[in-house]
């Protein structure tokens, strides 16, 4: 997938941060695939700088735009469903500096689904200045890291290899963990 989007890029060079940045959007309204995607052809089309510039434009322009359309389309259907859900809860009915902390403290987890956050504030309480400022300003240093992140693995020096050793541990450890609980659950049940 990154290949294909770096060919875009470098294919049409002067469209090609204007393209990067909307299809940052997409990715943000779609939630289709992770942004990180983008962000490592960014980086390896316009360098660490500006295509982490450009990756947080695109990223922070995508949450935005996200936003207003959840708000718009699932406010009153996603409300009653998350009512159910004590975390999602406190985002929904948080405000002002309660909601801006929430969110900015969400946002600066970097591999956090983005679109939980956003439909979060979109069907809450937070009015969109308050989203807004609080999701770009959470989105710098997780993008940082992100950013960073990618650009070893793509040097493929030390740090890159810790970071790609470091995911490859968590994934397996993900599916042992989901295995063991489903073994468990499955043996209770007979």
């Amino acid at each position: 997938m990154v290949e294909q989007i770096i060919d875009l890029l470098n294919e049409y060079r002067y469209w090609a941060i204007i393209i990067s940045i909307s299809l940052n959007i997409v990715i943000a309204i779609t939630a289709v695939f992770p942004p990180f995607v983008l962000t490592a052809a960014n980086i390896m089309v316009f360098g660490f700088w500006q295509g982490t510039i450009i990756s947080f434009v695109g990223e922070a322009l995508g949450t935005i735009i996200t936003f207003k359309l959840y708000r718009m389309g699932f406010r009153g259907f996603f409300q009653k469903k998350l009512d159910n859900y004590p975390r999602a809860k406190r985002l929904i009915d948080a405000e002002g500096s309660e909601a801006f902390m929430i969110i900015f403290s969400m946002r600066m987890m970097p591999f956090l689904p983005s679109a939980i956050v956003t439909l979060g504030g979109a069907v809450g309480k937070v009015s969109f200045i308050t989203f807004a400022f609080a999701s770009a300003l959470g989105k710098m240093p997780a993008l940082l890291f992100e950013a960073f992140s990618v650009y070893q693995v793509t040097q493929f020096n030390w740090i890159g290899k810790l970071i790609l050793a470091i995911v490859a541990f968590g994934i397996l450890y993900y599916v042992f963990r989901k295995r063991v609980f489903i073994r468990k659950h499955v043996n209770t049940e007979k």
